[in-house]
């Protein structure tokens, strides 16, 4: 079984929609959404929940009033002013717990609670393009290296009961701790990139960090042609680090377009940008091989 990320080192690259195509170019995969703290890819693939499951993680402290009396020793202790107060009643405020256990270990009442805490969900959908595993956490919820890592093995498990051979993922953007989770035992990354200055920093942290995990490295430049020199610059760049450039993209507004009717650029018919994507797709098949 293989997996392919497709990752950026920020957000707004494209990632999320040369995801989509692949997905639509490669029939007999797993499409998984690793980007769970702001996923879309369900915007494009419009999936049917098959299987919902709430995702439990870490704990919040909650005062029992009844116990409470006010001595504000955990307003005293807190030091993330998760405390607060209203109407003469301590509160902790969800948002801003840690799930320290400060206040708990020291309140002399034993007023405070500490049930784990509710920070999302997770599904199994079908889409038109196949079986999907994603998830939602909440506003402010953490845990997420822990729900990508839940979600790749969900993948793994729907690839061996489905009988497919690769798992597809569409990855968060940046450095941070679900692209860490989603690298581990990955066969290949793709890193979309943009022909800009920052374009070419980020994609610099997000390579060094695949390298550290000795995951292999393709990119793709998206639209390369509203800065050739920039291009150019990246192109330099991935052949001094033996990374794979995969293809270049022009910007064109059929993109746009086939955003607004929640499609892929693949189902345009008679799309240059379509060809150029499956040909790129195929490239990326080809370093599996």
């Amino acid at each position: 079984m293989r997996e392919i990320i497709v990752i950026s080192g920020k957000g707004g690259t494209g990632k999320t929609s040369l995801s989509g195509a692949f997905a639509h170019l490669n029939r007999d995969k797993i499409i998984c959404d690793l980007d769970v703290d702001a996923p879309d890819l369900h915007i494009l693939l419009a999936p049917k929940v098959i299987f919902e499951e709430k995702f439990i993680s870490g704990n919040e402290a909650v005062i029992i009033q009844d116990k409470c009396q006010a001595c504000g020793v955990c307003a005293e202790m807190c030091r993330y002013n998760a405390v607060s107060i209203r109407d003469e009643r301590y509160m902790i405020e969800p948002l801003r717990c840690e799930g320290c256990k400060v206040c708990v270990t020291f309140c002399p009442e034993e007023a405070i609670d500490f049930p784990s805490r509710y920070c999302g969900n997770w599904y199994v959908s079908s889409t038109r393009f196949g079986t999907m595993v994603h998830a939602q956490l909440f506003p402010g919820a953490e845990n997420s290296g822990r729900l990508v890592s839940i979600l790749r093995q969900k993948a793994r498990e729907k690839a061996k009961e489905e009988g497919s051979d690769l798992i597809l993922c569409d990855g968060a953007p940046g450095i941070g701790c679900p692209v860490i989770s989603s690298l581990s035992g990955t066969d290949l990354a793709v890193v979309v990139t943009e022909p800009t200055p920052s374009g070419l920093h980020d994609l610099q942290r997000v390579a060094d960090l695949c390298s550290y995990f000795k995951v292999r490295v393709a990119v793709i430049v998206n639209k390369f042609d509203l800065n050739p020199e920039q291009t150019s610059l990246i192109e330099d760049y991935c052949r001094k680090n033996n990374h794979e450039l995969v293809g270049n993209l022009p910007h064109d507004d059929m993109v746009t377009k086939a955003m607004v009717e929640r499609k892929v650029i693949t189902e345009m018919k008679d799309s240059n940008m379509a060809k150029m994507t499956g040909n790129i797709w195929a490239n990326v098949l080809a370093l599996l091989n």
